[in-house]
């Protein structure tokens, strides 16, 4: 399945785009960029601290078909995102269920899932934060950078095609096949 690519300057948050494109009924599958975020969030109404020079993003796409649940994406999200992350800077990221990944106990990636129901459509919206080459300091949890578990500078666009086309291959996947097979599907990915 082909994703759509939007790109932004700066927005308040990109799960915010993806709710009014579908809400305007703008509705062909997208992944939406952001170079700045100025409203991230997380779950439960909690801010993303999103820094300048790390990789915000939000994929959108309906879900009236396909084989599984709102519940099991959350879980084959999170398995994908390290799957991708692993195989590229390292294979000691772990997930924090269910939305976090972490390295060495450090946060580096936030993945928040909301659903939108239009025209007896239901819409799923899996925004994603990542932290590239910088990360916030909190007092509620630790982070981490891929920058600074690599020593090096994280090209954003190049993460951005990797994401996206992983992205592509797992969701033309989830109309033929179950929880199960996706998974094994992720780690061939």
């Amino acid at each position: 399945m082909k994703l759509r690519s939007l790109k932004f300057k700066r927005v308040k948050s990109t799960n915010d785009i993806a709710h009014m494109l579908i809400k305007k009924n703008n509705v062909r599958p997208s992944i939406i960029l952001s170079e700045h975020q100025t409203k991230g969030r997380g779950t439960m109404g909690k801010k993303w601290i999103s820094k300048k020079g790390n990789l915000f993003l939000s994929i959108f796409f309906d879900t009236s078909k396909n084989k599984i649940d709102f519940k099991k994406f959350a879980v084959l999200n999170a398995y994908l995102l390290k799957s991708i992350l692993a195989k590229k800077f390292s294979n000691k990221i772990k997930i924090k269920w269910p939305n976090d990944l972490l390295f060495k106990k450090k946060k580096i990636c936030g993945i928040l899932q909301e659903t939108v129901v239009k025209a007896e459509k239901k819409f799923l919206i899996v925004g994603i934060g990542i932290n590239t080459n910088l990360y916030p300091k909190n007092s509620n949890f630790l982070s981490t950078s891929l920058k600074h578990i690599t020593n090096k500078n994280i090209d954003n666009k190049k993460l951005f095609i990797m994401i996206k086309k992983s992205y592509e291959k797992f969701l033309l996947k989830t109309y033929q096949n179950s929880f199960s097979e996706l998974k094994k599907f992720i780690q061939k990915i």
